[in-house]
């Protein structure tokens, strides 16, 4: 996993890994890894977390905002 760059440096990710069709998130405060496929979240969804994750801002946001719970 890479670690999030957190530009506004108050962000609940730790890190984060990439794959072909799939975004892994490790949350701060439980340490916890929750993947967020094409599948199950959806081709758009992932793909606009893959460029918030690459851009270190915004990616917890889009989360709680718009995939919450659609996690594999």
């Amino acid at each position: 996993m890479e670690n999030y760059g957190d530009t506004g440096g108050n962000s609940g990710i730790a890190a984060y890994e990439i794959g072909a069709d799939y975004v892994s998130v490790q949350f701060t405060n439980t340490g916890k890894v929750y993947t967020y496929s094409y599948a199950k979240a959806g081709k758009s969804h992932v793909d606009q977390m893959k460029i918030l994750a690459r851009s270190g801002s915004g990616l917890n946001s889009y989360i709680m905002r718009n995939v919450k719970s659609l996690f594999d």
